[in-house]
């Protein structure tokens, strides 16, 4: 029997792709599912972007790019960060890949080694915590509560920092949580943080979806610590584009380049095409991203108060990003995983079990989804949990 590589015996699969699968398979028997699993918008990808991909292909710009984008993208890029977040980039200081979750995945193998370790508030998106398992270092998992809406403290960052400590991974907005670190937040975490070595991914993918609050980047909050900051995004979030695998991260100009030397022998560059209607994403008109943004508030706002009103449950109300993160410890049912199988065996209601972003009291419902899907599903949910009692 073959023998697989040991780093994969410690990786779990993805538990929201699981869902999605199960849900797919109850839909093509005819059960009416109502799926709270995705992580991507319903919106369809604007048609000015769509034009430009098709543009290109009449063009023929089909072949191989430079492995880490093309000129004009990376010089978009820069401008984007220069006038969102007051950061400056060099296009040399800018890798894009085949997705932010592809971005992230390429700096933790270039920056980690055996046993280095990697800070990462709970919850957290699912994959952080295997990819550093992949790359053999260590995750260092530090549990949120709500007492702090899920965000860590100075104090927990500063009793779990180490001369082993490699990257601390921040994500703001969150994805389960929809929360967003303030400038002060961030600030007082920088200060920490300039006591030590350790390198930073700040994950921004969910940037343009915030209501209440604003986005903030510690690499611009705490300049001290640009140098050390990586900063991730890309272009599934805002401009619905998952399928076209577009992300990028911007940084030292050394760790871009080792970045871009790891892809070039595993993916070599994004697609070229892709990268044409990415660059008319970030040099096109933005007021759509603000109708978009609206309509998600929309959907925030009726999900959590469905939520709150069933009985044994309850959930703060997110700053951004499209999910709400639901306390599910009073219902009665058991853990996370219990409560999402019964959910979907019985009431036909899908959703995502805390235990995969490393808080089992807890489930992830995205308002990616029409109002009256919505509605329905979390009166699903309430018949569910009151007939259960």
């Amino acid at each position: 029997m073959t023998t697989m590589n040991k780093r994969l015996q410690e990786v779990s699969p993805s538990v929201t792709l699981a869902i999605s699968s199960e849900a797919k398979r109850l839909k093509s028997q005819g059960i009416p599912v109502i799926g709270f699993g995705a992580g991507e918008p319903d919106f369809d990808t604007p048609d000015f972007i769509k034009d430009a991909a098709i543009q290109a292909i009449k063009e023929g710009f089909t072949r191989y790019t430079p492995v880490s984008g093309i000129q004009e993208l990376k010089e978009a890029i820069c401008q984007k960060f220069q006038k969102d977040n007051n950061l400056h980039y060099k296009p040399s200081e800018v890798a894009v890949s085949c997705g932010a979750k592809h971005s992230i995945f390429n700096l933790i193998q270039v920056l980690c080694n055996e046993g280095d370790e990697v800070v990462i508030p709970a919850p957290y998106w699912l994959s952080y915590v295997e990819m550093v398992r992949i790359a053999g270092a260590k995750p260092v998992v530090i549990p949120c509560t709500e007492d702090t809406d899920f965000k860590i403290t100075p104090q927990m960052l500063k009793e779990n920092l180490n001369e082993r400590t490699k990257i601390v991974i921040l994500n703001s907005p969150s994805n389960p949580t929809g929360m967003i670190y303030t400038s002060q937040e961030l600030s007082d975490l920088g200060d920490i943080l300039k006591t030590s070595e350790t390198m930073i991914i700040s994950d921004e993918i969910y940037e343009h979806i915030v209501y209440e609050q604003k986005h903030y980047s510690i690499a611009s909050i705490v300049p001290e610590l640009k140098d050390r900051t990586i900063v991730v995004n890309g272009h599934s979030k805002a401009y619905a584009m998952t399928g076209w695998r577009i992300g990028y991260a911007a940084g030292a100009e050394n760790i871009i380049q080792s970045l871009s030397k790891y892809q070039s022998h595993s993916t070599s560059n994004p697609c070229s095409i892709a990268q044409k209607a990415a660059h008319s994403a970030l040099t096109a008109d933005q007021s759509f991203l603000s109708e978009n943004v609206a309509t998600f508030r929309k959907r925030r706002d009726l999900m959590v108060s469905m939520l709150n009103d069933i009985p044994g449950v309850s959930c703060l109300k997110p700053s951004g990003a499209f999910y709400a993160f639901a306390n599910i410890s009073n219902l009665g049912r058991g853990k996370s995983c219990e409560v999402a199988e019964a959910l979907l065996k019985e009431a036909h209601v899908a959703l995502v079990p805390g235990k995969a972003f490393g808080a089992d009291d807890f489930v992830r419902l995205s308002y990616a989804l029409d109002l009256d899907s919505i509605s329905e599903g979390l009166e699903r949910f309430a018949r569910w949990a009151k007939t259960k009692k």
